[in-house]
């Protein structure tokens, strides 16, 4: 039997709870059966673990029939927790679990994490005796790190006695190894145009929001100096892959002799006004900046990242912002928890013709941070040209509208809508209409980029 192993789908999240159901009645009979019979793994934490790129899949002939979850939610900084595994009963003893269980532990140790943790019991086969197998060892369960979980595990009625905590450390990054970096989409919550400048560079106001959802960027550090992508990306050169181009910036800036293999698993939708080539690209220049110890401060390499891209400097900075100028000039804005429906139309959007467009509306009046607060200024410029040229997004807008206030992100094709729970968000995405794909976020701040930085910059002085 041949099975792989790659990161979940959102379309897997319901197969993945099926999945857990089947494994749970292998507990039939135990001491644990009344508390696991009664909860069951609830697919909107699923959904929220798979947006982050939290959730692995063993697929069997493209079906799941095993997930590895993780989650850093309640724990230790630096510490991540595997939150559910479980592979089919019909497929157990094939090695899936090990399998599932070392792709987890190997990328949380990219990710700069440095243990892992997990809760199971102590006199079940495949529970306590097969972690010890892969590296865990029991810790002190009365330990405060685990407070939250034992305190949880009592009101669900867990046989304490049987409880068990573990833990595997994880070995420090060493030169040439891998390390992963969020590069998280974004979404502008309104945006204006109020000036054109001598340059032809619009002055623009927006307010950029960023997600717990994007690409991920893989990076290592060779010793050569050469700077490449050893995948080869259709339709995209090297040369003029922004990714590559960041690095060879920071290198040239730097002077510094060291180079990187790059590589980059996209979410983002290209041309869906989220962001994903700048924030690929911050990604790049903070990693590389952590990695090769060049030392520059926010402020530098913002100011490399604006040679990218306007958009390059508040991924780099990590907050979500009020922006000024061609989007460059940033202020911190504390936003309220939300979650967002983001529909992709797949309608690819050139920015360069928006900004041409002649019935572009390019003097407005300045809003101010009161007006977007108050809800007063919430329109996008760009808004009444892509609807006009782009009937897919003018459908998904369309559509979304239905629910609420829905607004196109950027210069578009991507359009989304604000809603106040988790719960809300999902119940809008799974009515999404076939042809469009939906995708559910929450806003953050600080960005996964810079709670990224934090944990790989610890690792490395550890090493």
């Amino acid at each position: 039997m041949h099975y792989t192993i790659t990161r979940a789908r959102a379309d897997h999240a319901e197969r993945l709870c099926a999945i857990e159901r089947a494994a749970v009645g292998l507990f039939r009979g135990h001491a644990a059966w009344p508390s696991y019979s009664s909860m069951s793994l609830p697919v909107e934490v699923v959904h929220a673990l798979i947006a982050r790129g939290l959730v692995w899949v063993a697929l069997v002939d493209d079906e799941p029939v095993g997930f590895v979850c993780l989650d850093a939610a309640d724990l230790a900084p630096g510490v991540v927790g595997i939150a559910e595994i479980d592979v089919l009963p019909e497929f157990g003893g094939r090695g899936i679990g090990a399998a599932l269980v070392e792709k987890a532990c190997a990328w949380a140790r990219e990710a700069g994490y440095r243990r892992v943790d997990l809760g199971t019991l102590t006199d079940v086969p495949w529970n306590a005796p097969f972690y010890a197998k892969h590296g865990f060892v029991a810790a002190d369960k009365h330990a405060p790190e685990f407070a939250q979980a034992l305190a949880r595990d009592r009101e669900n009625g867990f046989p304490d006695h049987l409880r068990v905590f573990m833990s595997r450390p994880l070995a420090p990054l060493a030169t040439g190894d891998w390390s992963a970096w969020p590069a998280p989409a974004k979404l502008n919550l309104f945006l204006r145009i109020v000036d054109r400048r001598a340059d032809g560079y619009h002055e623009l106001q927006t307010v950029f929001r960023l997600l717990d959802w994007g690409d991920e960027v893989r990076l290592r550090v060779r010793t050569d100096g050469v700077i490449t992508r050893p995948q080869d990306i259709p339709g995209v050169p090297e040369d003029s892959d922004l990714t590559v181009r960041a690095a060879r910036l920071l290198a040239e800036a730097t002077g510094t002799p060291l180079g990187a293999d790059i590589e980059v698993s996209k979410r983002i939708p290209m041309g869906g006004g989220l962001g994903g080539g700048s924030s690929d690209a911050a990604s790049v220049l903070v990693g590389l900046n952590i990695l090769w110890r060049t030392g520059l401060d926010e402020d530098a390499l913002a100011a490399l990242g604006l040679r990218l891209g306007a958009d390059v400097p508040v991924f780099v900075r990590g907050r979500s912002a009020w922006a000024e100028g061609v989007g460059e000039v940033l202020s911190h804005l504390r936003l309220p928890r939300r979650w967002y429906v983001v529909v992709d139309p797949h309608e690819h959007v050139p920015t360069a013709a928006l900004f041409a467009a002649a019935e572009l509306t390019r003097h407005a009046p300045r809003a101010t941070i009161s007006s977007f607060v108050s809800g007063d200024s919430a329109e996008n410029a760009f808004e009444p040209v892509v609807r006009a040229r782009h009937p897919r997004v003018a459908a998904a807008l369309d559509w979304l509208a239905g629910f609420g206030r829905a607004r196109l992100s950027g210069s578009g094709g991507c359009v989304f809508l604000e809603t106040k729970t988790h719960e809300a968000a999902l119940a809008i995405a799974s009515r999404c209409p076939r042809g469009l794909t939906a995708h559910v976020a929450a806003g953050v701040d600080p960005s996964p980029l810079l709670m990224a930085r934090g944990r790989i910059e610890t690792r490395l002085i550890e090493s």
